[in-house]
């Protein structure tokens, strides 16, 4: 299918572009910029006037709870929702029932979400059998299945001697190792940021160092082994510091934070909202400043959704019997607006936080616009507003801290290998 894309705003952080132009797409790629290629017929003819035209976005962080929790969600409701909300590339955690821990599993998930009209999903594979932090898993077999990296998801990996193994292991072949770090016993029990919020509610806290002394931690193997580790969603200040120290060392590290943590702190808790109850936790105003300042600095690589849709019963809950979990894919590219807004950050350099860095970091020809390149795009009307509801997000899990505000910012179209997977004329 051949389609022409005109009178956009093309904005193309991985080149720093940022200005109007028209995109001529054919055989699934970006065959030029601008320059109308001889001969070339469009099938179909895109008016982006007053739109901006830039890559889909590349979500690092989305669980779409198949296999295991259908219950919760489905991978049709949640790769359309990506759709909805821009998304053309995204990884999944291996926390599923049963963990993604054997080439099958990861053969069959890759085989249910491929289609030539779906966004493109990158699955991580489980870092130990059955994420129990015993046995390490086949990482070569797993990575020959389609695994782009390994990880533990949020299930704790307290033996160090194993953790170890697993880095050298993973440094020998190159694989990626993705680690959120958070100290299990420092953190059990706990759901809320240990502060002011979490004393006045009496709500069982886990402390900053929870966070710091793992980071210690696998810094430290990390300078033992040489593996490249990514650190999934820090939300402290201190935390902060010791990967801006890491990284002025030479480390092979790279870093996210969450939509959620980039915006709220404990304060949003409020009276026991359980669309807050979150992993990690919310942390103090300061915290969340510093991981603003960090993401707009570059320390920080990545913003992602960290997308967890919760069944409704178990976000009425007690705050501390709830489920931890957000919805996030349909929220990911306003609330990258709103803090590029906030801090008068150009769009472009706010951007590439959700397209550009995550690509890299994931190692996968995504995020980028020039001649050559895959046709993963998303259209969007920077002016539109609109209203956070349960019948406005596509995704089955309508848990989000966000709910009854005003976003400003909204996907067009959506285009993933040269077509068009989502519409909305409205927009």
């Amino acid at each position: 299918m051949k389609i022409h894309i005109t009178h956009g705003r093309i904005i193309d952080p991985a080149t720093h572009r940022d200005a109007p132009g028209d995109l001529y797409i054919a055989a699934g790629k970006i065959v030029s910029l601008d320059q109308c290629p001889a001969g070339f017929t469009p099938n179909r003819v895109i008016d982006a006037r007053g739109k901006i035209v830039m890559p889909g976005l590349v979500d690092m962080a989305a669980r779409l709870r198949e296999p295991g929790y259908e219950y919760l969600a489905t991978l049709e409701s949640e790769m359309y929702a990506a759709t909805v909300g821009g998304i053309t590339s995204l990884s999944c955690p291996p926390d599923t029932d049963p963990p993604l821990d054997e080439p099958g599993l990861v053969e069959m998930l890759k085989h249910r979400a491929h289609g030539r009209e779906q966004t493109n999903v990158y699955p991580l594979g489980a870092l130990t059998q059955q994420l129990q932090g015993q046995r390490l898993t086949e990482m070569g077999e797993l990575h020959d299945a389609g695994c782009v990296a390994f990880s533990q998801a949020n299930a704790p990996l307290t033996d160090t001697q194993i953790l170890l193994r697993a880095l050298s292991y993973a440094a020998t072949f190159g694989f990626p190792v993705w680690l959120q770090p958070q100290d299990a016993h420092l953190a059990r029990d706990g759901v809320a940021h240990d502060g002011e919020v979490a004393s006045r509610l009496g709500l069982p806290a886990i402390p900053t160092c929870a966070e710091t002394i793992a980071l210690n931690t696998i810094l430290q193997l990390v300078r033992e082994t040489g593996a490249r580790v990514h650190f999934c969603r820090i939300s402290s200040s201190n935390g902060l510091d010791l990967i801006r120290k890491g990284k002025a060392e030479g480390l092979p590290i790279s870093c996210d934070i969450s939509i959620n943590h980039l915006h709220l702190s404990e304060h949003d808790i409020g009276y026991f909202n359980a669309n807050c109850r979150l992993v990690p936790p919310l942390r103090s105003l300061r915290d969340r400043d510093a991981l603003q300042q960090g993401l707009e600095d570059g320390t920080i690589d990545a913003l992602v959704s960290d997308h967890a849709p919760v069944d409704l019963d178990a976000k009425q809950l007690p705050f501390e019997a709830a489920e931890a979990g957000a919805s996030g894919l349909e929220l990911l590219l306003p609330l990258t607006l709103a803090w590029a807004r906030q801090r008068k950050i150009p769009l472009a350099q706010a951007l590439s936080r959700v397209t550009s860095a995550p690509a890299n970091i994931l190692g996968i020809g995504a995020g980028r616009i020039s001649a050559g390149s895959p046709a993963d795009l998303c259209l969007f009307d920077p002016e539109r507003e609109w209203e956070v509801t349960p019948a406005a997000l596509k995704s089955q899990g309508k848990n989000t801290p966000f709910l009854g505000l005003s976003m400003i910012g909204k996907v067009s179209h959506t285009l993933v290998g040269g077509f068009i997977i989502h519409e909305d004329a409205r927009a």
